[in-house]
């Protein structure tokens, strides 16, 4: 009868400690989930704010029409061009300790551009937070396959970070038009300072991964930096010089050269940085390549609106940040549903779909004037293009990681951050392009109307200076329309899993 009572009390305490165990367990998933989703946030929104100041630090600094963008891209390709690097450090040396270091210099690279006195040192230093952006988003992502089990966990956790890759764009063009119109666009760098450091504080909730074997080859990592700096340098200035131009021709030429080199030392190396076979899976390789399109058409839009809105319709900053909030609250409800249409559908049944959606509100957009209204014209396009990005993102974002062996979701995680943030810098490039160069037919240098200001130009100028953008962008619009349409048939062609994700793989098929 004792004997029966001391089994009854260890089973009880057993049961006790058991739930104490299980409840410490979620308070760290949870706290983890928070960290991971606070550093994509800012990490996106870095993506983001800097677009809603361009005009005043144009005005602050005297950056020309064809510098502007770099102040966007230079962030741009260095994220997306050492991201497979940032992958690759994380699996060999751990991926948290690689997430920290990617915020210290994240941090440090802030602070240095919201001091910047003039535009060459402010593309520098928003090369360098790429940088630190491309060994902590990587890694960012491994850690949620690394912390979270497969299944509704992970696509729980693969949700909020989506929604927070959402947020972060519209806190992003928020924040700037409340930090650029209150007090200066500096602080649109500045506020990067304490979000970090409060990461920072937080990363001993997360669990290290497995570490693998190999080397590093820094060379090979530059010249995919620089095939993609080359490839998109060659495009932007083609709008300014043309195609015919030395200068274009050598850039793509040295871009052709480069990419050559980096393939062909991937497929010869025992430690390659992106191993190849991860794009022989069909489903994975259709989902990189879609999201380079997705990529293309959401940057370039945001970027291409941003100016839309503070040139042509005469929005401050802080409006400019409000009237894009509708975008936020489309990308989020679609994330949330999409995550659970995958569980039940194939992903390419809830992707395609929702990148028709957004093509369709592309196509609006090119029918923007100068007297467009935003309530009934740019709100419902903008909710409406945002609503089918998401839904086709989220999707493809699972499938990118279908099948990967635990030791290499580093590195298949950092090839789909490189896919959207290469397709964002070539967007960038095409759209800046295509948007100058029909804008300049009408009136040629129409946005230096706008940077001088309103006041030295008379109202035929004026007015004919934003019929000349609205057509540039107009055009544009289109033109990232027919992005999203490439996107939605590569999806429906190449991506052919009934399911997002099944249990880890120890080997690749």
């Amino acid at each position: 009868m004792i004997k029966s009572k001391n089994n009854l009390e260890m089973s009880a305490t057993s049961a006790i400690k058991a739930e104490r165990i299980e409840g410490k367990e979620d308070s760290r998933l949870k706290l983890a989930l928070l960290v991971i989703a606070t550093a994509q946030l800012m990490l996106v929104l870095d993506d983001a704010i800097a677009n809603i100041a361009l005009p005043s630090i144009q005005r602050d600094l005297g950056v020309s029409v064809f510098t502007l963008p770099w102040i966007v891209n230079a962030y741009i390709l260095a994220f997306g061009g050492l991201l497979l690097f940032g992958g690759r450090v994380g699996d060999l040396y751990g991926r948290k300790k690689v997430f920290n270091m990617g915020l210290i210099v994240f941090t440090l690279a802030s602070l240095l551009g919201g001091l910047a006195p003039n535009g060459a040192l402010l593309i520098t230093s928003r090369g360098l937070q790429g940088i630190g952006a491309a060994l902590t988003a990587p890694n960012a992502l491994a850690l949620i396959a690394t912390n979270f089990a497969v299944g509704k966990a992970r696509n729980k956790a693969m949700a909020v970070y989506a929604a927070m890759s959402a947020v972060g764009m519209v806190v992003g063009v928020l924040l700037g038009g409340v930090l650029t119109s209150l007090l200066s666009w500096r602080w649109v760098f500045f506020i990067n300072v304490p979000i970090a450091l409060a990461v920072l504080a937080g990363t001993g909730s997360l669990m290290e991964g497995q570490r693998n074997e190999g080397k590093l080859d820094i060379p090979v990592a530059i010249s995919g930096v620089v095939a993609m700096a080359a490839l998109v340098f060659g495009i932007t200035h083609s709008a300014e010089a043309g195609w015919s131009n030395s200068l274009t021709i050598g850039s793509l030429l040295i871009s052709l050269l480069t990419f050559a080199i980096f393939f062909t030392a991937q497929n010869r190396s025992k430690h390659s940085m992106l191993p190849l076979r991860l794009l022989t899976n069909r489903n994975r390789s259709g989902s990189y390549l879609a999201v380079l399109f997705i990529g293309a058409g959401l940057m370039g839009t945001f970027y291409l609106l941003a100016l839309y809105l503070q040139q042509v319709l005469q929005f401050s900053p802080m409006q400019t940040g409000l009237a894009s909030l509708p975008m936020s609250i489309g990308i989020i409800l679609s994330a949330g549903i999409s995550s659970k249409l995958v569980e039940r559908f194939p992903p390419r049944a809830v992707a395609v779909p929702g990148l028709i959606l957004g093509a369709i509100g592309l196509n609006w957009f090119s029918t923007l004037t100068p007297g467009s209204s935003y309530a009934t014209h740019v709100l419902p396009a903008l909710f409406l293009t945002y609503f089918g990005l998401g839904m086709g993102f989220m999707p493809t974002s699972l499938t990118a990681v279908y099948e990967v062996p635990e030791g290499q979701t580093g590195v298949a995680s950092a090839l789909l951050n490189t896919s959207q943030q290469l397709g964002a810098a070539l967007g960038l490039a095409v759209l800046t392009t295509v948007y100058t160069s029909f804008a300049n037919k009408i009136l040629p240098d129409a946005s230096n109307v706008f940077q001088t200001g309103l006041a030295g130009h008379d109202n035929d100028t004026i007015m004919k200076a934003s019929a000349a953008l609205s057509e540039g962008y107009t055009t544009a619009f289109l033109t990232a329309a027919l992005m999203l349409l490439i996107a939605a048939v590569v999806v429906a062609i190449m991506i052919n899993t009934k399911h997002t994700q099944t249990a880890t793989k120890t080997e690749e098929k």
